[in-house]
């Protein structure tokens, strides 16, 4: 986690530096406008293809997890189609919006994490030598856990901003408070992990399906604080939620800068791919194998290699655009 999250914190400088030299363009009005229209065209188009892939993703998830915790006899069909509904009235309102729920939803968030953690450790379920022995076969099995995979998810996702960047009034100061949320999250996101194991153990949580879930769900206080699932079922339905807008709301806006056509005309078709392509896996084992093993390598074309490229040519050109922070 902590390599992968190094890794991401330079993609995120790197986006960072591509916003600074462009401001007043986001991410589909930077790829036609320094790789030429036709070119920009169908690179654009590539980055709205995965920006609906992740958000199907996101989706099938939030299904899987609906099935497996709360609603074992509803079919997966009417919770992903109910699921996709949802958060499509909110898309079709734009990233202002979204924000602005996310803004209201994260005290909740943190608070709800935060009592989580706290009844975890409290509760003695933590045992330290879980984590031994350290680097019991080298470097190499962690760099190969860390890349692609980790790098991929979640870290590199966030070339997802380089859509929203320029909706920031104050833009001098936006590197520092994107830092400061990166390494946060970038923490938080290691220590849960490592409590995962630490409750669990390597071999439980390799094999379980939601390692959290399961450590939450031996939380028991003298008959009075059970289910704590209950909670970390809301919180993790808040988050898939808020995920899968920011990408579905990604692709509307690139289609909405290529095409000329507003957003709101985009949100059902787009919903409905989305949809579709949360399908495509016959099972949830098939669905993991497939993002986790098979696709990682594909997103790091989005995430690193075509965000690099545009920096050197962003660079090469020199257009009189930067603004200095």
């Amino acid at each position: 986690m902590i390599i992968a999250a190094s890794i991401g914190l330079a993609l995120t400088l790197l986006y960072l530096a591509i916003y600074y030299r462009d401001p007043e363009r986001d991410l589909f009005e930077l790829c036609r406008y320094y790789f030429g229209k036709w070119a920009g065209t169908i690179i654009g188009l590539s980055f709205i293809v995965y920006f609906a892939y992740e958000a199907s993703r996101v989706l099938r998830d939030l299904g899987e997890l609906t099935v497996l915790v709360l609603l074992n006899r509803t079919p997966l069909l009417i919770i992903l189609l109910l699921s996709v509904l949802v958060v499509g009235n909110t898309v079709r309102y734009g990233a202002r919006v979204l924000f602005l729920t996310s803004l209201a939803l994260f005290p909740i968030m943190i608070l709800s994490y935060l009592f989580l953690g706290t009844m975890t450790v409290g509760t003695g379920l933590i045992e330290y030598e879980q984590i031994r022995p350290l680097l019991e076969q080298g470097w190499k099995p962690i760099w190969n856990a860390a890349f692609p995979e980790i790098v991929a998810f979640p870290f590199g996702q966030l070339v997802l901003f380089l859509v929203f960047f320029p909706l920031v009034k104050e833009r001098r100061r936006l590197r520092r408070p994107v830092l400061i949320s990166y390494l946060f999250v970038a923490i938080f996101l290691t220590i849960i992990n490592q409590m995962n194991f630490l409750v669990l153990g390597p071999h439980l949580v390799e094999k379980s399906t939601v390692p959290l879930l399961q450590v939450i769900q031996l939380i028991e206080i003298i008959d009075v604080f059970e289910r704590m699932d209950v909670l970390f079922v809301l919180i993790l339905f808040m988050g898939l939620g808020i995920k899968m807008a920011a990408f579905f709301v990604g692709a509307v806006t690139g289609l909405q800068k290529i095409t000329g056509i507003g957003l709101k005309k985009w949100v059902l078709p787009l919903g409905t791919a989305i949809y579709a392509a949360s399908l495509i896996s016959p099972n949830y084992t098939h669905h993991m194998w497939l993002g986790l093993e098979k696709m990682p390598l594909l997103f790091l074309i989005f995430q690193i290699a075509i965000p690099l490229f545009l920096f050197l040519v962003m660079h090469v050109q020199r257009k009189p655009n930067k603004i200095k922070v």
